[in-house]
């Protein structure tokens, strides 16, 4: 099992380290509830996914529903019966070992950010650069 949780440590999950697929979202609704560029899902089965603690729902869609942490904000699960019945999305990235889940794709990216597809090609820091640096 994988395990994971948000900022604070209000709400923690454990999840199975088989999944139904890991990508990374560029859709709009992705980046307009999560305020980023990009959000790492990983689906497995809601029954298979222990959580401690209180998430927060929002409905997003008619059927989607995001939960999120509600001290701190944290985006955690997306579930969406339609779609994915008896399926929880959890945000990867809130892995405590994000690395041990391999990521496998990309999707929707037709309503990726331009800058994102070549973000690869830009300078990169391995902390926040000095003044000098950036």
């Amino acid at each position: 099992m994988l395990s994971g949780g948000c900022h604070c440590g209000a709400v923690r999950y454990q999840m199975p380290e088989e999944v139904g697929h890991h990508a990374l979202c560029h859709c709009t609704d992705c980046r307009k509830a999560s305020g980023a560029p990009v959000v790492a899902w990983a689906l497995a089965p809601t029954d298979q996914i222990t959580i401690t603690g209180n998430p927060h729902a929002y409905a997003s869609s008619e059927n989607g529903r995001r939960y999120f942490c509600g001290a701190c904000g944290t985006g955690l699960f997306y579930t969406n019966e339609a779609i994915f019945p008896g399926m929880t999305d959890v945000q990867s990235a809130t892995l405590d070992a994000p690395d041990a889940l391999p990521l496998q794709a990309q999707i929707q990216t037709a309503e990726r950010i331009g800058w994102m597809a070549t973000a690869h090609d830009l300078p990169a820091f391995d902390r926040y650069p000095g003044p000098s640096e950036g």
